[in-house]
């Protein structure tokens, strides 16, 4: 079993869009029972709380399911639990690398790092621009890339 985390620096907008995007996908390949996901936050600022409402209008429009979701801040145990731990921005892993919890073997990657040629390296954060559309469309990218990288590399 693959286990991936997205993280970014709430865990409301961002990589709970990636979580659910990235299942979505998942469950289309019917690779459920290969890859495990879960997303969470650096902060614990909205621990507890559904995606904000921007990404769950977003994932609704695109009858993506976001059911039992809720943010959490990312915890010891996921550097050992986790083979990918995916952040949405150079600051998220930033952030990352500072808590000094590095595992060997657990990659730690931004998402966009798995685009060829991406339109933005980082995933901006729609809590500040409000563009939740934008970081829709990059977080699908992404997560296209990604889900054919662990597709070639694990032979999925």
């Amino acid at each position: 079993m693959i286990k991936v985390l997205f993280v970014c620096l709430g865990n409301i907008c961002r990589s709970p869009m990636a979580e659910a995007v990235f299942r979505d996908m998942i469950n289309k390949e019917n690779l459920e029972g290969e890859i495990e996901i879960d997303s969470s936050g650096i902060s614990d600022t909205h621990a507890g709380s559904r995606p904000h409402q921007g990404t769950r209008n977003l994932l609704d429009q695109n009858n993506i399911s976001y059911e039992g979701i809720l943010s959490r801040q990312i915890e010891d145990r996921d550097w050992e639990r986790f083979d990918y731990i995916i952040a949405m921005d150079e600051e998220n892993v930033s952030d990352l690398r500072s808590l000094d919890r590095q595992t060997e073997g657990t990659v730690v990657k931004k998402l966009m790092d798995f685009v060829e040629e991406p339109q933005d390296v980082n995933v901006p954060d729609p809590y500040y621009t409000g563009n939740f559309d934008y970081t829709y469309q990059l977080v699908q990218e992404g997560c296209s890339q990604f889900l054919s990288f662990l597709k070639e590399k694990h032979d999925l």
